[in-house]
């Protein structure tokens, strides 16, 4: 997960700018601002930030306790399996879907473009925040990003959890309704996975996609004198983890963005369609994430903060309430997955240009000049 405290993210604004720095923002007491670095402990959420889990919970998200009904032991692993397939219809791609061994899906190109990812109870979602649904859409979304980033159509799912086996069967259902659900958004399917025994809840989600004959964008081939260009909002994930830790009600649209992300679909096609040079989805960081495009490119990139001002804007009621630097969402803050390339010409509908691509080694910089705040996440980083 995104962004790390740092004292000096205001006056790193204000010196990229070419200003005089000023004082850092200071967190209220016991108030949560920002992601710590992946700690080396249970509960990465709190570890090291100063502040307790927070005791009363906003509106909208979490399992309730003592809820009825079989459980998976009781349930049975095929007993299970069976209830999550039923009456699940699937898209023409995946013309053998659960109930064998193994799933074909159909791949038109000759090509499929694959990417896995994992998500951790209590490290990548709360069960006392999300719903299982919430889960579920969220672990194929970020899957579904990837696959948009190389400019393809998300086709096929293959999902594997590891629960406790006193988890309630209705849970794991839930989970699978939110996965199908968000699938449905794209014309793809769950086309298989598997189901074990695990002491807390793990979710790995493997994503097939398409590229109708066009090649794939990578993040190598940004060259000097392009433009860079994002669709999607910025920072909204990280300020709705801030409003989370600290229990604070309202702010419903960014508590829910942290829960469940809302990738740009179908915008890494139009990229591709359009010509895009590079492109990477905002996973980790804008500055972080981009600074690996600037590497594969080997090129340098240019942030402007005047072309990042509406997004920081949207946040500012938010940071308020958490006494937090909006810029630190907005530059360091992960999860939303939005879509970030370089362009030679015209960018699509519903882009925006946000910076410029310069010669000179692989970095990124803020308004000209080097960014000090934090960068974005990094699953095995040092604390700080």
């Amino acid at each position: 997960m995104p962004i790390a405290p740092t004292a000096s993210t205001s006056a790193a604004i204000s010196t990229a700018r070419g200003g005089p720095s000023e004082p850092a923002l200071e967190p209220a007491s016991e108030l949560v601002t920002a992601f710590p670095p992946d700690p080396p402990v249970a509960d990465a959420y709190t570890a090291e930030i100063g502040a307790e889990k927070p005791t009363r919970k906003p509106p909208g998200g979490g399992v309730s306790s003592g809820e009825s009904g079989p459980t998976l032991s009781e349930s049975g692993e095929f007993g299970v399996l069976d209830r999550l397939v039923a009456n699940r219809c699937q898209p023409a791609a995946v013309t053998v879907g659960p109930g064998d061994d193994a799933a074909l899906v159909v791949a038109p190109d000759g090509r499929v473009v694959v990417s896995t990812d994992m998500l951790v109870q209590d490290r990548h979602f709360r069960l006392d925040w999300s719903t299982p649904h919430d889960v579920g859409r969220k672990a194929v979304a970020q899957n579904a990003a990837d696959i948009e980033a190389m400019g393809a159509r998300p086709t096929a799912f293959v999902v594997a959890l590891g629960a406790p086996p006193e988890t309630p069967t209705a849970h794991v259902s839930a989970l699978a309704d939110g996965m199908w659900a968000e699938a449905g958004r794209l014309g793809a399917g769950i086309a298989g996975g598997d189901l074990v025994s695990c002491g807390q809840w793990v979710v790995s989600v493997t994503a097939l996609g398409d590229l109708a004959g066009r090649a794939p964008v990578r993040r190598a081939g940004a060259r000097p004198g392009s433009v860079i260009a994002a669709v999607g909002e910025l920072g909204r994930s990280a300020a709705g983890y801030a409003l989370w830790c600290n229990g604070i009600n309202g702010f419903d649209d960014l508590r829910h963005r942290h829960l469940v992300p809302q990738p740009p679909y179908g915008q890494g096609r139009s990229a591709a369609e359009a010509g895009a040079q590079a492109m990477i989805d905002i996973s980790d960081g804008l500055v972080g994430d981009l600074r690996h495009l600037a590497e594969a490119s080997g090129v340098t990139v240019d942030l402007s903060t005047d072309a990042l001002a509406t997004d920081c804007e949207a946040l500012r009621s938010a940071a308020d309430a958490v006494h937090a630097d909006p810029w630190t969402w907005v530059l360091g803050g992960g999860e939303d997955h939005a879509l970030v390339a370089a362009f030679a010409g015209p960018v699509p509908a519903g882009w925006r240009v946000i910076g410029h691509v310069l010669d000179g080694p692989g970095r990124v910089l803020v308004d000209g000049s080097e960014w000090s705040g934090y960068a974005g996440w990094q699953s095995f980083g040092p604390l700080g």
